[in-house]
């Protein structure tokens, strides 16, 4: 019987399981037996392995909940590791790796299949896509994406709906370190001039603080009320990220935001208080969470607004963190079914003696008929790289998406509520 053996890498998602049970039960059909490696690569370092099948825990009952099953990992290999790995591997008689996540994920996998090569090992490698962020390159989209991007659509619109019951102000942080993929979604239940979200806010494109205060007020002058998306890795006016950007430190400085910058002192050097001391193995520094971001963006509008009108004006601020990637809310019917395809696609190009690779995503959207299929593409291809959200995606002003975003990710969604 041929072995394989399967891990998750990198932040769970709502259909990251389906992943897995893709794998395992297209792995049974061939005879393959499988195991799990309970925490990604580190599991496998330290042999903390569990038997798979389809029909039986976790993945049965795992197949349908968000998280991942067998449990999930930020480690990045080393050389030293992926030799320790390799007798590992030996030792079970394992023909097959299949690694689930993203890029980070795709990196890891093309270090253990290059030392593989190295070391002579017939150890084929295979990285399964994964990644609420969409930032994986050489894909249309990823798994994972369309129920975040469907959780980020609802919570917009409930969010504006609320705004327009008792009306103010709504800022809401989301994620995308590099990517405004995930923030983009919010505008997917916008149906007029007059629904919020009236602004998005990318990565891709630099704002100062004065900027958004004056668009945000100027949203709210017109309908009364501002519902505010902003990815958490916004740059400022000078191209670093947004809190930490000296451009951005420079106008918190000055009045009338001087108070901010007194409050961001009070927490701590302005790096820990938004994170930036914590590092991830891949070398990422910390966004999701901190809640620094809301806050500095929501006391920026009071105190801005408070100028402008000579009163007070309602404004909260949410950082949405952890709760767009895990959500147990309905996953969007595509995604599910492509998360589970991408995972039986790499077993089928395993048994047919594929190179080692990665499993694209592609899609077919000729007219306005939508159809995914899955290809394998060398893993250097994706390992350790970053697709951004396209220019025809974002308006003229840099603040909001355009109808070709719209028409590209409503079949990765799901029929919305509005």
């Amino acid at each position: 019987m041929k072995r394989a053996i399967v891990a998750m890498g990198g932040g769970p998602t709502r259909v990251i399981n389906r992943s897995l049970f893709g794998v395992v039960d297209e792995a049974a059909k061939h005879g393959i037996g499988v195991l799990g490696a309970l925490h990604g690569i580190q599991g496998v370092l330290k042999e903390e392995f569990r038997p798979l099948s389809p029909g039986r825990p976790p993945v049965s009952t795992h197949r349908k909940l968000p998280g991942a099953a067998i449990y999930s990992t930020r480690y990045k290999p080393t050389a030293e590791d992926c030799a320790k790995a390799f007798e590992i591997f030996k030792k079970r008689d394992v023909s097959y790796f299949f690694y689930i996540g993203g890029n980070d994920t795709a990196e890891a996998t093309a270090i253990v299949s290059r030392a593989a090569q190295s070391a002579d090992h017939e150890l084929r490698c295979f990285h399964v896509p994964k990644t609420i962020d969409n930032d994986l390159v050489e894909n249309d989209h990823s798994p994972g994406y369309g129920s975040a991007a469907r959780f980020v659509a609802h919570a917009l619109l409930g969010d504006d709906l609320d705004v327009l019951s008792l009306p103010g102000i709504k800022v809401d942080i989301i994620m995308g370190r590099k990517a405004g993929w995930l923030t983009a979604a919010a505008a997917l239940c916008k149906r007029s001039e007059e629904d919020g979200p009236h602004l998005i806010y990318f990565p891709e494109r630099p704002k100062s603080l004065a900027q958004i205060v004056e668009e945000v007020l100027a949203v709210y002058r017109k309908h009364g009320r501002a519902v505010v998306a902003v990815s958490e890795g916004l740059r400022g006016s000078d191209g670093a990220e947004f809190i930490s950007s000296k451009s951005v430190r420079a106008e918190l400085s000055r009045e009338p935001y001087a108070p901010i910058m007194a409050m961001l002192n009070a927490l701590g050097p302005i790096e820990e208080a938004c994170g930036g001391a914590k590092k991830d193995a891949f070398g990422h520094v910390q966004l999701s969470g901190t809640g620094t971001m809301a806050d500095v963006l929501a006391a920026a509008v009071k105190i801005g607004a408070f100028k402008a009108f000579g009163k007070a004006a309602r404004c909260r601020a949410d950082t949405f963190g952890y709760l767009q990637r895990c959500h147990a809310g309905e996953p969007s019917p595509a995604d599910a079914k492509e998360a589970e395809m991408v995972g039986r696609k790499a077993v089928g190009y395993a048994v047919k003696k594929s190179a080692s690779g990665s499993v694209a995503l592609r899609a077919e959207r000729a007219g306005g008929n939508y159809r995914a299929r899955a290809e394998l593409i060398p893993l250097e291809a994706v390992a350790g790289k970053e697709r951004l959200l396209p220019d025809e995606f974002i308006n003229a002003e840099g603040n909001g998406v355009t109808p070709a975003f719209v028409q590209y990710a409503t079949p990765l969604v799901g029929k919305l509520l509005r």
